[in-house]
């Protein structure tokens, strides 16, 4: 079974790279290697290496550092080139977000049939919603709805866990901008979710992807601090809670009848144990203040 995966170099596709490449034939060309927003170069692309099944990870605006890239029109390029491409692939994963129920807002144990309640308002967020509008017409592309992803090489400038973690680390300030309920799956359970929609059918076609356990900031900010037996202090800079951004992942645990999400602090501990031995090769020890 031959996979093309976009966005291989990133967080999550290399990741998903990593995990699939064991077991399956996996393409991940860069951007100067395949050029994502042209379709007749995926279409050759895809003849010439056989592909069955993309998983479509790439995407920009998902975090701050490329906020001022046209997110819109690089989003909505990108997935309709693959989408409405002359080769019909057997199967497209679509790696959506949460966002598509609109940031803005309070998200709460938001679940599928939800989804067109709210537009969102930012750029990142409605170039999802419009693929997924499309994807509702489909018959052959699948939607995980991904809300807090997090795990190894993941950005740590940016991305709260690895960020906290590498301020212990370092005995940098842990300062968190203002607290909020969030539902977090770990990237090894993404990985197998991923797997197992390579090898099935689903039963629906958008699944929101969380663990079901919502988690404030300021209390996972706590566990990686016990974890590294320092006594750092955290604290929140505005008081009250932001938006909460939860999902209810029903749909996905009837799917994934026999499936054990990893609990969060097993999860935490993992990725504090994978920087501290890669403590070395981390770089930038400025990291922001999330």
């Amino acid at each position: 079974m031959n996979i093309l995966l976009t966005g291989g170099s990133g967080f999550i596709g290399k990741n998903l790279k990593e995990y699939l490449e064991k077991k399956y034939t996996v393409f991940a060309p860069t951007h100067q290697e395949l050029e994502l927003t042209n379709k007749e170069k995926i279409a050759e692309f895809s003849k010439k290496n056989k592909i069955k099944i993309v998983i479509h990870a790439a995407g920009v605006g998902g975090h701050r550092k490329n906020r001022d890239e046209n997110i819109l029109e690089n989003n909505l390029k990108m997935f309709f080139s693959i989408a409405d491409n002359p080769v019909k692939f057997e199967k497209i994963i679509f790696l959506g977000s949460g966002a598509e129920y609109d940031k803005s807002k309070n998200i709460i144990n938001a679940k599928e049939f939800e989804f067109g309640k709210n537009i969102p308002d930012d750029d990142y967020g409605f170039s999802k919603y419009i693929c997924s509008k499309y994807i509702e017409k489909s018959n052959n592309i699948i939607n995980l709805r991904l809300f807090g992803v997090f795990g190894k090489y993941e950005d740590c400038e940016t991305r709260f866990i690895s960020n906290i973690i590498c301020r212990v680390l370092f005995d940098l300030p842990v300062q968190i901008n203002q607290n909020m309920l969030l539902d977090y799956i770990f990237i090894e359970d993404l990985c197998e979710i991923v797997e197992y929609f390579i090898q099935n059918p689903p039963l629906y076609k958008f699944y929101n992807v969380g663990n079901g356990e919502h988690i404030d900031l300021f209390t996972i900010a706590k566990k990686i601090r016990e974890i590294s037996g320092k006594n750092i202090e955290i604290k929140i800079k505005n008081p009250g809670m932001n938006n909460q951004y939860t999902c209810d992942n029903s749909l996905l645990k009837e799917e994934l009848k026999n499936f054990k999400f990893t609990k969060i602090d097993e999860a935490i501990k993992k990725l504090y144990t994978w920087y501290f031995e890669n403590k070395d090769k981390i770089k930038n020890k400025n990291f922001l203040i999330d």
